[in-house]
């Protein structure tokens, strides 16, 4: 199926191409965990379809209400999960479906869209193991070498992740930081920064 080159424009500009690169790293974390909320709740099928529908947007197909419809079910799974990795591995599921629909703007909380399945995969390793967090930091060194040169250029067009004290909160600032310092790009190799034309630099 031929891709589009539809561009996203915001405060940078964000191709399809690009959405389904951060897609599919999104969905691979999903996917890690999936079992982990089917074991909890066999009979909801919800995260599962979303996760049907981040791969249908990756393969080529257009982004639609389908992304939304089913990110929007496996946030409900979530909220209603019965333990909190279940929780997670649902809102990971939901993650993988937006990812679709990234905004194009300079916000510190979109990097959340790119990176929280990441970081929830990750503490759920770490729960499983009994609290440990070198499970967590094994799992992050995964995901930092599933980032592609795409993901990561994508990722430097945003601020820093910051603030949340949670757990996976502070898993996703960790990834976010190391990211960042393994790009290691010239400054006219940055992305474009806001509507004035200044090129933001992917720091850490």
């Amino acid at each position: 199926m031929a891709q589009s080159t539809h561009t996203v424009s915001g405060d940078f500009d964000l191709t399809m191409d690009e959405l389904r690169v951060v897609a599919r790293y999104v969905v691979r974390h999903a996917e890690d965990v999936l079992s982990v909320f089917e074991q909890a709740v066999p009979d909801d099928p919800r995260p599962r379809a979303a996760i049907d529908a981040a791969w249908t947007f990756i393969n080529g197909a257009n982004r639609t209400k389908l992304q939304r419809v089913t990110s929007l079910d496996a946030h409900r799974a979530a909220r209603s999960a019965p333990t909190e990795a279940a929780r997670l591995a649902a809102r990971s599921a939901g993650d993988a479906a937006s990812a679709a629909y990234l905004h194009p703007i300079a916000q510190a909380g979109q990097v959340g869209h790119i990176l929280r399945a990441c970081a929830s995969a990750a503490h759920i390793g770490e729960m499983e193991a009994g609290g440990d967090p070198g499970v967590g930091d094994v799992l992050l060194e995964r995901s930092r070498r599933r980032a592609t040169p795409v993901l990561i250029d994508v990722l430097c067009r945003y601020p820093l992740a910051t603030g949340g004290s949670s757990r996976v909160a502070r898993l996703m600032i960790t990834l976010d930081r190391s990211l960042r310092q393994s790009a290691d790009r010239p400054p006219e190799h940055t992305a474009s920064g806001g509507a004035d034309g200044r090129r933001r630099v992917c720091t850490s």
